[in-house]
């Protein structure tokens, strides 16, 4: 933001004042700031140089253009819809910076930023802040946590690169081919939940939320389901499906809990199903359907099984034989 200040000529002491940003505190390397004075120094300095690039792009990006992308976005009936209208009106701003949506097999879906033009010293800053205002947004938009399950930048990792963690919530990793973040697809397909009294409220103070993790995830409750089912013989404990997911431990049970679900509940929903559809349609002998959900011994299986269904799985196999 300083380098923003010296491309326009102008001085920046006000601002620093502002935001309690001391001479002490900018000749320390090791100084960090808080979220709140991050939001107040860069609401004033995008004001005070009319550019909310803050000197990134080849030409400024007016006072209230960013909000004018959400304004656009407004009644788009999904995410997927909702993203792509803001990155299309985005290349109305600027040629400087691409952004743009995929789905990729294997990946889900990506969101890229394409550089077409060299950023200099600001490179780090404006590739992250971008990232971090298709997040919030996206986040907002669906009132909903966007669990990330990657985050990449194509540079080294920097000295203060404990700082990442904080402001993306999936794994974060340097010296990518370009700057993106992918996440689970079926968060495209999440309807988007704003009004026009909501867009206004939010736009009275936005940049809260390229600082700020939403709490609630929408999906998580589904996608740890998926990660269950698609390896449920190795029976994975809290940690793994956490680190898959994108989460904390803490915030992976507090996140189910809040939508009325547990990890042991849905580990059991996902093992009764895959037992019930292996004894139901299968020939494989119940010690082996055991180990495929994950028991080491059948006797334990077959009192977990009669817990979730009231039947043995000798039962379920003869009426499914049955019917």
């Amino acid at each position: 933001m300083l380098l923003a200040f010296e491309r326009y000529g102008q001085d920046p002491a006000g601002v620093l004042r502002q935001a309690q940003i001391t001479p002490a505190d900018l000749a320390d390397p090791a100084t960090r700031i808080t979220g709140r004075q991050l939001e107040t120094v860069s609401s004033l300095a995008m004001q005070q140089l009319d550019d909310e690039a803050l000197g990134w792009f080849s030409r400024r990006l007016p006072w209230g253009s960013l909000g004018m992308l959400c304004r656009a976005s407004l009644g788009a009936a999904t995410l997927r819809v909702a993203l792509r209208r803001w990155f299309r009106h985005h290349r109305l701003l600027t040629d400087d910076l691409r952004i743009d949506l995929e789905v990729r097999e294997g990946q889900g879906a990506v969101v890229t930023l394409t550089e077409r033009r060299p950023l200099g010293a600001m490179r780090e800053f404006c590739l992250l802040s971008y990232l971090r205002f298709v997040h919030g947004y996206a986040c907002w938009a669906i009132d909903s946590r966007l669990s990330l399950l990657s985050v990449g930048f194509p540079f080294p990792r920097p000295p203060h690169g404990d700082v990442y963690p904080l402001l993306f919530p999936g794994p974060v990793h340097f010296g990518a081919a370009q700057a993106h973040f992918t996440f689970d697809e079926s968060y495209l397909a999440l309807p988007q939940r704003r009004d026009a009294a909501a867009m206004d409220a939010m736009l009275q103070r936005a940049l809260p939320l390229t600082v700020l993790q939403y709490r609630r995830d929408r999906l998580l409750a589904q996608r740890v389901r998926r990660l269950l089912a698609e390896d449920l013989a190795a029976a994975p404990v809290a940690g793994e499906v956490a680190r898959r997911a994108g989460v904390s431990v803490r915030s992976l049970h507090r996140h189910l809990e809040q939508e009325g679900a547990s990890l042991q509940g849905l580990k059991d929903e996902a093992r009764r199903e895959r037992a019930v559809a292996l004894l139901t349609r299968g020939q494989d002998p119940v010690k082996q359907v055991a180990r495929a959900v994950g028991f080491r011994s059948e006797k334990s299986f077959a009192r977990a099984f009669k817990g979730w269904t009231g039947r043995t799985p000798g039962d379920c196999r003869r009426r499914g034989a049955a019917g």
